[in-house]
């Protein structure tokens, strides 16, 4: 052989590790590969289908691995962990899949991509973090997906089919059919199926955004006396409690700012509201009722949320672990058990929703045990899976109850913690239906909480499936567009008709604004973005 013809096989050899999708039959048979195939079978719990390539120099660690009909493994791409690619799939160099990590037909992963399947401890501060044990959600990706070049895809992800993620995208939660991904983090930018033409913000938004902008510092000082903050509630009346206070930081760190308006004495007032023993929050402006345990007063669950969530706009947390939620799976299913799920299924989501609020606190802040897979995992098993709601309708056929609590609950419970809802397409259904129903809730019925609970689990459930999308995006474009007329210049937005405008009523539809806007794509064009209790942002933790 000439030395010319043995430096051109070098050439080609090397230019195969780059370049796999060259390979031919011969490349699939050379002993060369043969053998690397043979070893990864022995050592990394491979089974490899004849026809797919495993170039020279990849890095494979992998406790088992499943390479089927036709993969294309590149030089110098890491795999380790449970990994299991279906046909024709590729990894390109310098990417990396690592932890639990199952995809379908026909995956391409560019050039320095990173999968990471597994999620590493955080919340024992008392451990180093190197020491902290590593968990795994894994993380499930479809058929015919195109994941970028410096994209990274996090513990838990659920990418469905069709879906293209963006170069440098960082990808969590679940991913819907033929979306397309893009941004830190990432978000839905379109879809590859046909879709109706965007309308875009109108000059009434345009205009009411400025409004906004230019008179919410006054909102707050027209709801605040010699006493504090002060204004009407969901019941119309102005009834003293800590909640008028949570609301203003929440409206404040909504536009942006805090340091101006509270402080200290707003974080030590807050903060001394907890209860040591059950870390709940009773209100100081109504007395318990002693006779039962705290963790049965409504309010000072509610007050997890508004308390809680203050204290974070504020830079600061609970000052004790919330101890009412961290209980036994026997006592935690009792508990969900005796709730009033058949009758009053808003109650009983509300209560979920500080369980699981508590339960988030208890995570970030100091430690927690178990009391939140027991939480999911009895939810899972007790959803009505033919409406994705827990609890049925009242005795005049009204989902009224558990749709508002189907809000409560997934906001603090799937949604906090970036699961996956049970059912979207069946929990769309029951909300479209609901919302015809109510002929959009109009009149008396058009209050924040009514409207908020609708499109709310449309946006959440969206993330999953674009199941009745078009129909979803036309109740909150007309949700949204209803909004302007609402505002009171300096005073804010009431929360029902009829109500005078306070303070949660301009928080709470605020919320509803921005939400209809995100479930468009359009929530960069607002000027208010929630990030209390009616945030969309997910906490995750793993």
């Amino acid at each position: 052989m000439h030395d010319t013809d043995t430096a051109e096989q070098a050439f080609r050899a090397a230019r195969l590790g780059f370049q796999p999708w060259e390979r031919t039959a011969a490349d699939l048979n050379d002993p060369a590969h043969r053998a690397r195939c043979d070893q990864l079978a022995a050592f990394a719990g491979a089974q490899i289908d004849p026809t797919a390539y495993v170039a020279p120099n990849a890095a494979i660690f992998t406790e088992t691995l499943t390479l089927g009909p036709d993969c294309i493994i590149a030089s110098h791409a890491l795999l380790r962990g449970h990994l299991s690619f279906g046909a024709a799939c590729s990894v390109n160099p310098f990417a990396c899949v690592s932890g639990r990590v199952t995809m379908g037909q026909g995956v391409r992963i560019a050039s320095h991509a990173t999968l990471v399947g597994f999620n590493h401890g955080i919340v024992d501060t008392g451990t180093p973090m190197y020491r902290q044990k590593t968990h795994s959600l894994g993380i499930e990706i479809g058929s015919d997906v195109w994941i970028g070049a410096n994209a990274v895809i996090l513990d838990g992800a659920r990418i469905g089919d069709g879906v293209v993620i963006a170069a440098g995208a960082v990808v969590r939660g679940v991913v819907p059919d033929f979306a397309i991904m893009g941004g830190v983090p990432a978000r839905v930018l379109g879809s590859r199926r046909a879709a109706p033409p965007q309308v875009a913000a109108g000059p009434d938004l345009a205009g009411f955004a400025q409004r906004v902008s230019d008179q919410w510092r006054d909102v707050l000082a027209a709801h605040h006396g010699p006493q504090g903050y002060l204004s009407a509630d969901a019941s119309g009346a102005a009834r003293p409690a800590i909640r008028h206070l949570c609301d203003a930081v929440e409206l404040a760190a909504g536009f942006g700012v805090q340091d101006d308006l509270f402080g200290p004495g707003d974080i030590a007032r807050l903060s001394d509201l907890q209860d040591p023993e059950t870390g709940l929050f009773p209100d100081p402006y109504r007395q318990p009722d002693l006779t039962r345990p705290l963790r049965e007063d409504p309010i000072a669950l509610y007050n997890v949320l508004a308390v809680g969530y203050a204290l974070e706009c504020l830079g600061a947390a609970p000052r004790h672990p919330v101890r009412a939620v961290e209980l036994s799976a026997a006592d935690l299913c009792a508990w969900l058990e005796a709730l009033p799920w058949t009758t009053n299924a808003w109650s009983a989501g509300a209560t979920v929703d500080a369980i699981a609020t508590g339960l988030y606190f208890n995570a970030r802040y100091f430690t927690t045990q178990r009391a939140r897979e027991v939480l999911l995992g009895w939810l899972s098993l007790n959803v009505d899976r033919s409406t994705g709601l827990w609890g049925g309708q009242d005795a005049a056929g009204s989902f009224l109850l558990p749709v508002n609590g189907f809000y409560r609950l997934t906001r603090g419970c799937y949604h906090t913690f970036g699961v996956p809802v049970p059912h979207p397409e069946r929990v769309i259904d029951t909300i479209l239906s609901h919302y015809r129903t109510h002929e959009g809730f109009t009149g008396t019925a058009a209050n924040a909480c009514n409207l908020l609970d609708v499109v709310h689990p449309l946006w959440l459930c969206l993330r999953q499936t674009d199941h009745r999308r078009r129909e979803a995006e036309a109740v909150a474009r007309k949700v949204r567009a209803a909004i302007p007329d609402l505002w009171q210049d300096g005073q804010g937005i009431a929360f029902a008709p009829g109500h005078a405008p306070g303070l949660q009523g301009s928080e709470m539809w605020l919320s509803v604004l921005f939400t209809a806007s995100a479930l468009l794509g359009e929530e960069d064009a607002c000027v208010y973005q929630p990030r209390g209790v009616h945030r969309l942002t997910a906490a995750g933790l793993g």
